[in-house]
């Protein structure tokens, strides 16, 4: 079973308790309204897919109820950070693995 850190928790939680929340950092548009519709698509629907290391938002649902950002390695699974949502958060070559 794969256990997730809550920042705001400060605890270790099954994965069940989580929702995924897409890809973190995306800057919303500053005047939607002045896209095209093909720069407007790409703002809702076009996000990285990198094998590796990978900045993601999540929800502890089940528990604070609130939306934090992790950085995942897709490839293996593993957290190597999680932080709350509106801060930089750590270099992502140099967080190490929550879990090993």
């Amino acid at each position: 079973m794969l256990l997730i850190h809550c920042p705001y928790c400060a605890c270790e939680r099954p994965e069940v308790e989580f929702a995924y929340g897409g890809q973190a950092h995306i800057a919303r548009p500053e005047n939607p309204s002045a896209l095209s519709d093909d720069a407007w698509r790409d703002f809702l629907y076009i996000r990285d897919n990198p094998r590796g290391r990978h900045r993601e938002r999540w929800r502890h649902v089940h528990g604070c109820g609130r939306f934090f950002n992790a950085i995942r390695d897709t490839v293996t699974d593993k957290f190597a950070a999680t932080y709350e949502a509106g801060s930089a958060g750590p270099d992502e070559a140099t967080a190490e693995d929550v879990r090993a």
